[in-house]
């Protein structure tokens, strides 16, 4: 099997030497976009405990022109709209989706629900392993948080796929 570098020629992209990534970081960083980022990073805040790290204030506006925040060890980053420059929020729901493990689902769950969010699947034991619930914010995206509960060997989570979409 080719490595996936070598079959999209990225391996000149990727290096084991990360020292261009600043610290603090991944090498991959989610950007978001609202209609109000700064509700956006309150509800993030109350929903699952995100810190603010930078925000930077349009001065034409007062609104954010961009924002930093961590959620676990995870950096994202978010501003307000500006379509001239192509950052639109997402049609409710069509946004992107992030998944977040915690150590305690149910009491995470309920902190999203009374931080504002809605509920899309309660809480569950999936197959893979995990028990996941997902809710959907005020501002389009969908959040699934994850528990790891077990694991379960490659083999079978395939047997137990092949089971579920039957």
């Amino acid at each position: 099997m080719q490595a996936p570098c070598s079959k999209f020629n990225l391996c000149p992209l990727m290096s084991s030497d990360l020292s261009h990534v600043p610290a603090g970081y991944q090498t991959v960083t989610p950007s978001l976009t609202a209609k109000d980022a700064a509700s956006a990073i309150r509800f993030y805040e109350q929903a699952f405990g995100a810190v603010l790290t930078f925000k930077m204030t349009d001065p034409q506006t007062g609104g954010t022109a961009h924002a930093e925040f961590r959620i676990g060890n995870s950096m994202l980053m978010i501003s307000d709209e500006y379509p001239k420059f192509g950052c639109l929020t997402p049609a409710e729901g069509r946004g992107g989706a992030f998944m977040i493990y915690i150590p305690d689902i149910e009491a995470a769950f309920e902190q999203a629900l009374a931080a504002g969010a809605s509920e899309i699947d309660r809480p569950a034991d999936q197959f893979w392993g995990d028990r996941t619930g997902r809710v959907g914010d005020p501002f389009g995206y969908r959040w699934t948080l994850a528990q790891k509960i077990k694991d379960v060997p490659e083999a079978e989570i395939a047997r137990l796929a092949a089971d579920w979409q039957g």
